[in-house]
């Protein structure tokens, strides 16, 4: 019963479209006051809802919003982000890939080439990247939790290449430069002549578990190039990040979805004050 409280108090704010006061969530859910306001405490304790500004009005918050992202399928990412993928390859003229983090590994799940290479172009191929010298894995694992790095730092890094960066100091100090640009790099450190460049993707407030990238020959990407690609990589992924928050259920999924209950019912009825 308790659960069943918290779900629809969860569904009420998800369905209002903006922020309702304690006041609004206890009439339209018909709760005790004590019991309601109860329930609202403990869901802003565990980061399900947000109380952004202070304003004592209540939205779906950054954890749980987190968690339904978490849960979306490749189809569904993939489906959102091909059209801007296609465009940035055909820009670009390089193939560029999306890649995602998998608990504890980075896979490439979407490739985009371009139709119109005029110099031939790289696949990177799909599938888990070590996490130390891909471009698309180590620009996830800079901005992740220090106990994330640590996993990475104390484990094997495998010398794939000449230019593979095998030693924990090397790969904190790239790091911290990733951080900084904004942007990594992988510069023949799985292959000898092929780079690439890759751009966290954030979703929101709930940190990076997406990666885009472009991959290409050596000859090409120079390091002035490298910098300009990571610049372009950068503004690529904002749009990604955009459209993966946004990517709405399918209509099979809304078909197969309950039937509101009364107090959803009753938060579709409550005025839309701005």
């Amino acid at each position: 019963m308790h659960l069943d409280r918290l779900i629809t108090i969860l569904e009420l704010i998800a369905m209002a479209g903006r922020g309702l006061s304690a006041v609004e969530v206890q009439k339209a859910t018909g709760l005790p006051r004590p019991t309601c306001y109860r329930l609202l405490q403990t869901l802003a304790e565990n980061r399900l809802i947000d109380d952004p500004g202070g304003s004592s009005r209540y939205v779906i918050g950054e954890r749980l919003i987190g968690i339904a992202l978490l849960g979306q399928s490749d189809i569904d990412v993939r489906r959102v982000c091909a059209p801007v993928l296609r465009e940035a390859a055909l820009n670009l003229e390089d193939s560029v890939f999306l890649a995602r983090l998998r608990s504890t590994d980075v896979e490439i799940i979407h490739v985009e080439t371009p139709s119109n290479s005029t110099h031939g172009f790289i696949h990177p191929g799909f599938g888990v990247r070590p996490m130390h010298a891909c471009s698309c894995s180590k620009a996830i694992a800079a901005f992740a939790k220090q106990s994330f790095q640590e996993n990475i730092l104390s484990g094997m890094l495998n010398p794939y290449t000449p230019h593979t960066k095998t030693t924990r100091a090397a790969l904190e100090a790239e790091f911290a430069a990733i951080v900084q640009q904004g942007y990594a790099e992988c510069h023949e450190e799985i292959d000898i002549g092929v780079s690439s460049v890759a751009a966290p993707v954030f979703v929101g407030a709930t940190g990076t578990t997406f990666s885009v990238g472009a991959v290409g020959p050596v000859r090409r990407f120079t390091k002035q190039y490298r910098k300009r690609l990571g610049e372009d990589l950068i503004a690529i992924s904002a749009k990604l990040g955009a459209a993966i928050q946004l990517c709405a259920v399918s209509q099979d999924r809304i078909a197969d979805m309950p039937r509101p209950t009364e107090p959803q019912q009753k938060a579709k009825q409550l005025p839309n004050h701005h």
